[in-house]
């Protein structure tokens, strides 16, 4: 067991009294020899820790020739006073922060003892807040290992101190009790401070939240909103400090590892790239002599411990009324503040989707200051508030880039259909001007071969035995076949081409119909195929206006390919009907049918559908596609339903084309 004196005490003390002994005891190490620790409950600020360590106030001193322990925690009717002050009823944990605000009515239960087992008790309890590998924990080890009984003349001359302190101070420490109405107007009195001071922050909060809503300018809200936060808690400066990006990815799995480039663009140029870290994108200044710290990066000291980052990321608010007591154990920290003229800090974070995006600072450079707990709450609410408009800014970026990227790839892609369209078109032009010389230079020697052979068949300069009959007979049907498909060639690439034009006229149906079957009657008779007119047209309907030779070239088509499909001993039938202002012609046969697979490709040009009787029937697959192409310029439709060894129906619906037309 370690030996001490036994002088201590515990009473109840003004606040003013328990400052003034902690005082004494920091005075105390400027008489000893050697070195002495001197800590407050501020280093406890930035580690997690129980509502009992949070209320509770202490100054410790340990060194080889004096070493005391006073710690204080507030009476229970300041507990509430203080609560009421910071807005804090249900919050017992944010009491530390609102103990030093100058009250001198306020009291504490303080108790003041140099025995070295409950100093070393207490520094072992203090030591387990902290993580085991870190310098603090070792500091505290080594400080509780050198601790010895106090030199005489040290405890002596503390002892002097504090009578003194205790002469001056008796009258208010004649009685622990406060009268009841004196205590009670004083509450009421701080009650009503603390609730205008809590609607002005308010009020404030308020402006930002407006002023973020109002605008996606990230740079406008620093300038506007933020200067105001300074001007109201009257900071001497007030700082934004953002990670590198990598670095807020990795923040949520592993704290440690936060080494990466940084890069920034809010009205700032890029700064270098650092090992780890971030550094200062934005700053307000109270005047001119308070120096700046804009892109200011430090790069030795500041590796904070993993419970405090942790703590950030959670959503904590660090508050430092005191640099030198807060990082009593951190001398390189200590001097890095006091290079940039910190001596007071409270540290807001700012969480953008769930990861530490950065640090709202408030700066107090040339004294300390006790930060208040609705000062804590008004820097926290900012900081969410600017989570928002990062948020809100970075999303319209985004949104941005993503309309021009788009923006960009309709371009080229219109651009793309543009020349992909004018390639086709050049190449049908010239396939259907390529189709029509080609055709018209066939039909001129194709008249000479018809008109010839049918002269040989007719008048016959000399006798014909009956095989040169049959063979001018199949050059003469063979020519007209020949011609038929070099026409029909003619016309689909004129319709392709635009050069097409219906010439309406006014005709009778009845004629008309009447005409295309005589005209494949022989045909019909040849390949042993009934051919059926079925009129379900009044005589009084029977007029109709249209162009008279597409509208027979459609029948024709539909008719003739009908025959040819259909087996021996199978009908062929034309229906002509009106619906309201509208022919419709019906061609029905039953032949070999068509595949419901292969209906899809009935009107391509020079297709002829895949069955086993493609070689057995003639054709260049160029009927049906004309054929719906002279529907198509008639504003008409084609329909088809067929069943494969039963036959086929083709519809067709013609509107009366008006005469204006011509």
């Amino acid at each position: 067991m370690l030996s001490s004196p036994n002088l201590s005490f515990s009473r109840t003390l003004p606040t003013s009294m328990f400052n003034k002994l902690g005082e004494l005891l920091e005075q105390m190490t400027q008489a000893v020899e050697g070195s002495a620790l001197v800590l407050t409950e501020a280093i406890v600020v930035r580690v997690p820790s129980s509502s009992e360590w949070q209320i509770q106030r202490f100054t410790v001193v340990v060194s080889p020739g004096f070493s005391a322990l006073l710690l204080g925690k507030p009476r229970e009717m300041d507990m509430a006073v203080l609560l009421a002050d910071e807005g804090q009823l249900e919050q017992t944990s944010e009491l530390a922060n609102g103990w030093e605000n100058g009250e001198n009515d306020r009291t504490i239960n303080a108790s003041l003892t140099f025995d070295l087992n409950a100093i070393a008790s207490f520094l072992s309890k203090l030591q387990q807040l902290f993580v085991s590998d870190s310098q603090i924990y070792r500091d505290l080890g080594h400080y509780s290992q050198i601790l010895a009984p106090n030199n005489n003349s040290l405890q002596e001359k503390f002892t002097l101190l504090l009578l003194e302190s205790l002469l001056t101070q008796s009258e208010s420490m004649t009685t622990t009790e406060i009268p009841v109405s004196n205590s009670h107007h004083s509450v009421y009195k701080q009650v009503e401070t603390a609730l205008q001071k809590q609607i002005a922050q308010e009020r404030l909060l308020n402006q930002v939240t407006t002023q973020i809503r109002k605008s996606l300018d990230l740079s406008v809200i620093m300038k506007t909103a933020i200067a105001q936060v300074r001007d109201f808690l009257k900071l001497d400066r007030l700082v934004i400090y953002k990670f590198p990006e990598s670095k807020i990815k990795n923040l949520d799995t592993s704290i440690a590892a936060s080494h990466a480039s940084t890069s920034i663009t809010l009205e700032l140029s890029p700064p270098k790239v650092i090992d780890y870290g971030g550094c200062i994108i934005y700053e307000v200044l109270a005047n001119d002599t308070i120096p700046s710290v804009l892109n200011y990066q430090e790069e030795n000291c500041f590796t904070p411990t993993t419970k405090c980052w942790q703590k950030y990321s959670q959503g904590f608010t660090l508050a430092v009324n005191d640099i030198e007591k807060t990082y009593a154990l951190e001398p390189c920290l200590v001097q890095f503040l006091q290079t940039i003229k910190v001596r007071a800090k409270l540290v807001a974070p700012i969480i953008f989707e769930n990861k530490l995006w950065g640090l709202l600072i408030a700066h107090q450079c040339h004294m300390t200051r006790n930060w208040h707990q609705s000062e804590v709450n008004l820097m926290t609410g900012v900081a969410e508030q600017l989570a928002i408009a990062i948020h809100q800014s970075e999303l319209m970026f985004y949104l941005t880039q993503e309309k021009q990227s788009l923006e960009q790839r309709v371009a080229e892609r219109t651009i793309a259909l543009h020349d992909a369209l004018e390639a086709a078109e050049v190449a049908r032009r010239i396939r259907s001007e390529f189709l029509a010389t080609i055709s018209h230079e066939l039909k001129t020697p194709l008249t000479y071969v018809i008109g010839m052979s049918s002269t040989l068949l007719r008048w016959s300069f000399g006798e014909l035995t009956q095989r040169q009959r049959d063979y001018l007979q199949t050059i003469h049907d063979s020519g007209e076949h020949l011609l038929d498909m070099i026409d029909d060639i003619l016309d689909l690439s004129q319709i392709e081409a635009g050069k097409a034009v219906l010439n309406i006229t006014e005709f009778s149906l009845t004629e008309i119909v009447k005409k295309s079957i005589n005209e494949l009657q022989q045909k019909a008779t040849t390949q042993q195929v009934e051919l059926k007119l079925d009129l379900q047209l009044h005589e009084r309907r029977d007029r109709f206006s249209a162009d008279v030779r597409r509208v027979q070239q459609i029948l024709g088509n539909l008719l003739s390919n009908a025959i040819k499909f259909t087996p021996e001993n199978g009908t062929v039938t034309l229906r002509l009907w009106w619906e309201e202002s509208t022919a419709v012609f019906q061609v029905e046969d039953t032949g070999i049918g068509i595949p419901e697979e292969q209906l899809p490709l009935l009107f391509e040009k020079f297709h002829q559908l895949d069955t086993p009787y493609r070689r057995r029937y003639e054709g260049t697959g160029l009927g049906l596609a004309l054929t719906k192409q002279l529907v198509d310029m008639h504003r008409g439709r084609i329909e088809v339903e067929s069943t494969v060894g039963m036959g086929s129906i083709f519809t067709v619906s013609i509107p009366a084309q008006p005469m204006d037309n011509r």
